[in-house]
């Protein structure tokens, strides 16, 4: 059984899921129809200033919960040197290795200070290797070898993402008490999901979905994906899978009997906790950004019915983010349904998924620890 969703009279049709289609011609099309003027020009002026970040791994890092402007200088030089190596500037790559020497080398303990005592002396290793990694890529630089650079800059990018991880001292809120019989990821966790046509392997993040991805590690420690099918691909949209066999959508949990619901969880920027069971749009706030957006190929979302945003619960989908037609900050998915996680290797299977392909297992690699089970409901 699926969700149907109705984009309007004159154009619609029986979905699998309820994630709606939006691509620049379909916002068109049903603006025509509906009268929809403000769902566009509130989209449009929701852009995200400048160009939007639109690898994974770099949203992960910028989500983490941590204040060390020496580190976030140190990612943002690294991630920079991007643009200089596709016009080949090699003095420019020069200048921003530069700019990493000074910060592992004049600011050392400005970004030990973030990190607690029992981390230090492994933050300290990082460091080293850090800096060693800058000396070979100043070398790489200098030999104009643009694969190993690109290779070389990645790795560091690695390297800086898990020094920034053992910033974070403690989990950065209290998750509301109503949300306390479902599971929640108090940290982030590592997924790798063998599919039909390959791996993948996901980080999903607790710290900034914390219900939404302790239901999705739950359900992965419980084999629940493990053999479904992907009920609905289309290219450069979404591949979505979850849906169990017979009448039900969505989990039923064995010991209660019950329907698993999840609600709707968007962590937006400045804000301290995630908003929970409301749309950015119904709560009124058009201009607000999530942390984590729907602007990198392989973004996690959970799908959820078109007339309620938390009856969420064991579908999810892969965005394939595509910039011409799904636009960062103008693809209406953004505030109206919960990202929690991104595909951080082997992207390219989910480009050669089509419906009817298998999820083979899925088993959690890394962060296991971070899942807190729920408590019984009274």
């Amino acid at each position: 059984m699926g969700w149907h969703s109705r984009l309007s009279v004159a154009f619609h049709r029986v979905l699998k899921n309820s994630v709606l289609r939006t691509g620049i011609l379909v916002i068109l099309f049903t603006s025509l129809l509906l009268g929809w003027g403000a769902v566009w020009s509130r989209a449009a002026i929701a852009l995200p200033p400048g160009n939007a970040i639109t690898d994974g791994k770099a949203l992960l890092r910028y989500a983490l919960p941590i204040d060390n402007k020496p580190i976030r200088e140190l990612q943002a030089t690294l991630e920079g040197m991007s643009g200089a190596l596709r016009t080949r500037r090699v003095g420019n790559l020069n200048r921003n290795l530069d700019i990493a020497d000074r910060v592992l080398n004049q600011k050392q303990a400005e970004l030990l200070a973030s990190v607690p005592d029992d981390r230090k002396p492994q933050a300290e290793a990082i460091m080293a290797q850090l800096k060693t990694g800058v000396a070979e890529l100043r070398a790489e630089v200098q030999a104009k070898d643009r694969k190993a650079i690109w290779t070389e800059r990645a790795q560091l990018l690695d390297l800086v993402g898990q020094l920034e991880e053992l910033m974070v001292s403690k989990f950065p809120f209290e998750v509301p008490v109503e949300y306390s019989t479902l599971p929640q990821l108090k940290g982030r966790a590592t997924i790798e999901m063998e599919t039909s046509k390959g791996t993948v392997t996901l980080v999903v993040d607790g710290y900034n979905a914390p219900v939404t991805a302790g239901n999705f590690v739950d359900l992965v420690q419980r084999g629940f994906y493990d053999g479904l099918e992907f009920t609905r691909t289309e290219d450069n949209y979404v591949a979505q899978v979850g849906d169990p066999p017979g009448k039900e959508i969505g989990f039923v949990d064995p010991d209660t009997g019950k329907y698993r619901a999840v609600p709707l969880e968007i962590m937006v920027q400045g804000d301290k906790k995630p908003t929970y069971g409301i749309t950015l749009e119904d709560a009124g706030r058009y201009l607000d950004q999530p942390v984590l957006p729907f602007s990198a190929f392989g973004a996690l979302g959970m799908a959820h019915s078109s007339n309620d945003p938390n009856d969420g619960s064991s579908q999810f989908f892969f965005f394939l983010f595509e910039p011409e037609l799904t636009p960062a900050g103008l693809n209406l998915l953004d505030g109206r349904y919960s990202i929690f996680g991104y595909v951080i290797e082997n992207k390219q299977v989910l480009d050669e998924l089509k419906a009817g392909d298998k999820v083979i297992s899925t088993r959690v690699i890394q962060g296991l620890e971070n899942l807190v089970e729920p408590q019984q409901a009274a």
